[in-house]
């Protein structure tokens, strides 16, 4: 029952988040981290430090519960298949909000929303949504609001990826040609946008209070300064790891998050509840493409559906390459060049497989699935909350 799983916990829920400031400094044991041999232990420290100073200066404190308690004593059900009643129908209620009359902006429009995308986003929110609900009245089923939210999150997604695309001149995604190199800059962007438009008419209608509407407009905000910061870099070295982290969340983990959050005010009025589902989707934001980062050394091209050493050629520092300039410091030049001279991205490709970057890549991701794992579970059990769970594992796993 709902009382006998409060009674297990350590601490309940119910009392109002505390901001704690928090100084952004880093303790001295850890200050030269980036510019030295880089240990587990470091990686540890920077990991909180960077959580507190970096994306929030001000994070939330609420009191951990360790309820951890399996719904049931089945093993936790695939995520995917959890979620696949309600995605079935998911691509074809994205075409009715892209209906058009004009046939060529329409096969523009559902060119990607073919049903052979992962769907990561709307499966972490229609989950997040019956494990809300579960936690706050008890009944899993989804409010049209909440599965709306889901719709919405893979509509942004997509316009995203399709300006990715004509910004880096990509002319394959998920193993097809892009919709740049099929039809045209002008018409991808086009296109783009009009998804992103679609989206926004879809959010205006089912927005009920300010606080959601104000997070549609932050998704849109915050996805787009990802996107520039992506075109800059740092040349001071500690500068740009956070760098790194702050583009991570805001280009990829800020959408997962704040759709979390939203399907979480539209059932729970606790900010405490808010607050564990944002935090959820931050961490495993974060965590996932910290994988992709890695699988671009590590995948081939057939696997990832685009070509590998992307970001190289792309000249973007990811993790991998960051943690890597800690045993050959020739990796500084290159970024801050970009990888632009001839021979960079071969010798920067041959640094990053010669050093650990991808296993200190790698156990930053499982530091992220870690803190969301400890978010997650402060929830009521339920399968969706231990499908969230299996999720993060299932996040490192990953090879494509």
């Amino acid at each position: 029952s709902f009382l006998t799983w409060r009674l297990c916990c350590e601490q309940p829920l119910g009392r109002r988040a505390t901001i704690v400031s928090i100084k952004p400094e880093f303790p001295s044991e850890v200050h030269n981290v980036i510019s030295r041999q880089v240990t587990r232990d470091s990686i540890v420290i920077l990991f909180y430090c960077i959580c507190n100073t970096v994306c929030f200066p001000c994070r939330h404190k609420y009191p951990a519960c360790s309820c951890r308690k399996i719904h049931s004593d089945a093993k936790p059900k695939d995520p995917f298949t959890l979620a696949q009643k309600d995605l079935m129908s998911l691509y074809d209620d994205i075409k009715k909000e892209l209906f058009v009359s004009k046939e060529e902006l329409k096969s523009l429009c559902d060119y990607y929303f073919d049903g052979k995308g992962k769907a990561i986003r709307p499966m972490i929110v229609i989950l997040m949504a019956r494990a809300l609900n579960i936690h706050s009245n008890g009944a899993g089923d989804l409010l049209p609001g909440q599965r709306a939210v889901a719709m919405i999150s893979e509509m942004i997604h997509t316009a995203s990826l399709v300006h990715d695309d004509v910004i880096d001149g990509s002319d394959k995604r998920r193993g097809k040609r892009t919709i740049n190199d099929l039809w045209g800059e002008r018409k991808a962007i086009l296109a783009g946008d009009f998804i992103l438009s679609a989206a926004s008419m879809a959010l205006a209608r089912i927005v009920c209070v300010y606080s959601l509407l104000f997070l549609g407009v932050e998704i849109i905000f915050v996805c787009d300064t990802g996107e520039f910061m992506q075109l800059g870099s740092k040349e001071n070295e500690s500068e740009r790891f956070k760098h790194y982290l702050e583009k991570t969340f805001k280009k990829t983990a800020s959408l997962i998050a704040n759709s979390c959050k939203a399907v979480s005010i539209l059932v729970n009025a606790d900010p405490d509840v808010h607050e564990i589902a944002y935090q959820y989707g931050r961490n495993v934001g974060i965590a996932f493409q910290l994988v992709d980062d890695v699988l671009d050394f590590t995948a081939g091209a057939s696997q990832l559906g685009k070509p590998s050493a992307a970001d190289l050629k792309l000249g973007l520092a990811t993790g991998p390459v960051l943690f890597a300039c800690q045993q050959f410091p020739e990796l500084h030049a290159m970024i801050m060049r970009r990888f632009s001279s001839k021979g960079d991205v071969d010798r920067a490709w041959q640094y990053v497989v010669q050093s650990d970057g991808v296993e200190q890549t790698n156990f930053l991701a499982r530091r992220y699935c870690e803190e969301a794992i400890r978010h997650i579970s402060r929830l009521r059990p339920s399968a969706e909350r231990d499908a969230l769970i299996a999720l993060t594992h299932m996040v490192l796993a990953r090879d494509k």
